[in-house]
């Protein structure tokens, strides 16, 4: 027994001791009672409550509906029970629709793309390459007047047409982006473009349109590089018309607008003149660098001083005021006017306050520049010059004001650098919308100028959004010098007078009419385009994948 336990007094080889021996040192933790729960874990349940029914588990399937789920209180279904919209890619249908519905679509509810490029590996296209070319495209298309929504529709259609889904692009005012996202579980890919310059070539954003078209159209193949050169091409190609040519449609566009508030021939010629005079210094200022404010300063200070001028010489015999409000015909902002109401009727506000503000400095640049010249006239005691001297009825001489009318929109048309064969087109719907205009304004009805003025103005953009859906094109060109003649430049110009006479009440209540006049203008476009877009259903398509609203709507 003794050797026994001298054997095991014995310390033990290294080998015989176990991986969680303790330390020499370490007190020894009391055994812990045999009615105590072994159970350490955070999530052990608590003293009084019950514990749940221990069942034997079973291995059970993947889609076995869970022991909470209950028939009767179901959660409503990912997929909608009349099923996700379907939206068909076909010829017959505007790609402008067809983007425009899915981009008002929740980003879990828009359809597989289906690309309309194929190519000839199965990697796909190179994805920053893709987002180049989308944002290159976007910036001709904003540069050159084109709505936000619109300009949105193109980006989209580019990316689903080579086959990038979950894109997500974005349009204010001087910033392009787009953002893609290859699956849920990787990192989003995001390109950025800025628009430092903007100019209005109206043929080529008809060229980038029908290039977007191409690229939409299954049956046409353009690949990457021919869509890159196509677009080098429309960005080198030189405008339709040369200077000489922009120069005299100013000054036809001037004179016409004397005509339709009553100027004779003696006048015709003074404000073509002067509008003349207006185009070429303003030309210089561009030269020079000047911003362009001051260009519209310049160019709206000589058809005023050629209407003092002739108050002057021919005080009684003809009326010069027509003379500076043809001028103002010319400078008048309508197309951006236009695009930003469009902008925020659509919901892009940022874009359009933007462009609201634009047009509030280059009015503001057009009231600086008269007022200089009308102060001059006024102290001078230029007699007719006068807020009280009436125009000449638009009835009186219907046929030379609708023709006068016509021929604005011909000279506006040349000025927005159309392509030759929309300038017949537009001439045409310009005339329509001055006779629509007097027949309600003019005649028995004596309609409200603001209220003749804005469906004369729906009527024109309901026009130009057929004509565009015909030719899948931008009704841009259709539109914005069709409403020419619908421009407030009287009502502008008495503003202007009574201000330079001191009058503030009368030309704040003057200019207030031209404001409302140009929102009716810009309303009526927009309402029009909408109108025809309800009337013309997407065909093939349920009902569902119509042009959804705007989800931002009464403050929800």
């Amino acid at each position: 027994m003794a050797e026994e336990d001298a054997e095991d007094r014995k310390p033990q080889s290294d080998e015989a001791h176990s991986a969680f021996t303790q330390p020499t040192g370490v007190v020894p933790q009391p055994p812990v009672p045999e009615d105590e729960s072994q159970t350490t874990s955070e999530f052990a349940i608590p003293t009084g409550m019950a514990s749940p029914s221990s069942t034997q588990e079973t291995e059970k399937s993947a889609f076995t509906p869970p022991h909470t789920y209950s028939a009767r209180n179901a959660p409503s279904a990912f997929t909608p029970p009349h099923g996700m919209p379907l939206v068909k890619l076909t010829k017959e249908v505007p790609w402008q629709d067809q983007m425009r519905t899915m981009l008002r679509m929740p980003v879990t509810e828009r359809p597989t793309p289906e690309a309309s490029q194929r190519h000839e590996d199965d990697t796909g296209p190179a994805v920053p390459r893709v987002l180049d070319l989308t944002l290159r495209i976007g910036e001709l298309l904003l540069a050159g007047g084109e709505g936000a929504e619109d300009v949105e529709a193109a980006m989209f259609a580019v990316c689903r047409s080579y086959g990038l889904d979950r894109c997500e692009p974005t349009v204010t005012f001087t910033l392009l982006s787009i953002s893609h996202q290859p699956s849920l579980v990787e990192d989003p890919i995001t390109a950025s473009r800025t628009v430092r310059r903007r100019g209005t070539d109206y043929t080529r954003l008809a060229a980038v349109f029908q290039l977007v078209d191409d690229i939409s159209d299954t049956d046409i193949e353009v690949s990457l590089e021919e869509a890159y050169r196509r677009l080098a091409a429309i960005r080198r190609n030189r405008h339709p018309y040369p200077g000489w040519a922009l120069t005299a449609a100013s000054g036809l566009l001037a004179g016409s607008a004397s005509v339709l508030v009553g100027g004779g021939a003696l006048v015709f010629l003074v404000a073509a003149f002067g509008a003349m005079l207006g185009d070429r210094l303003a030309w210089l200022c561009a030269g020079r660098g000047l911003p362009e404010f001051y260009q519209f300063v310049g160019a709206a200070m000589p058809p005023a001083a050629m209407g003092v001028t002739l108050s002057l010489v021919h005080s009684q015999e003809v009326n010069a005021s027509a003379v500076i409000t043809g001028g103002l015909f010319a400078l008048i902002p309508g197309r951006a006017l236009v695009a930003g109401v469009q902008d925020g009727l659509t919901g892009y506000y940022i874009t359009a306050a933007a462009r609201l503000l634009e047009v509030c400095y280059l009015v503001v640049g057009i009231v600086c520049g008269v007022l200089l010249v009308l102060s001059l006239g006024v102290m001078l005691d230029a007699t007719s010059l006068k807020p009280e001297t009436a125009f000449v009825a638009t009835d009186s001489r219907p046929v030379i004001q609708i023709l006068a009318s016509m021929a604005l929109s011909l000279a506006f048309a040349i000025l927005l650098q159309q392509e030759r064969h929309t300038v017949l087109i537009v001439t045409l719907n310009g005339g329509i919308a001055w006779v629509m205009f007097g027949a309600l304004a003019q005649t028995s009805l004596e309609l409200s100028p603001v209220a003749a003025t804005a469906i004369a103005a729906g009527l024109v953009g309901l026009f130009g959004q057929l004509f565009s859906r015909y030719r899948f094109a931008s009704s841009l060109p259709y539109v914005t010098a069709a409403i020419g003649p619908l421009l407030p430049g009287s009502a502008t110009y008495f503003g202007l007078l009574a201000l330079a006479q001191n009058d503030m009440t009368t030309g704040l209540n003057s200019l207030t009419k031209a404001a409302a006049t140009a929102l009716a203008i810009a309303i009526g476009v927009n309402l029009g385009s909408e109108i025809s877009r309800l009337i013309l259903k997407v065909p093939g398509a349920t009902s569902a994948a119509n042009r959804r609203a705007a989800k931002r709507t009464r403050g929800f």
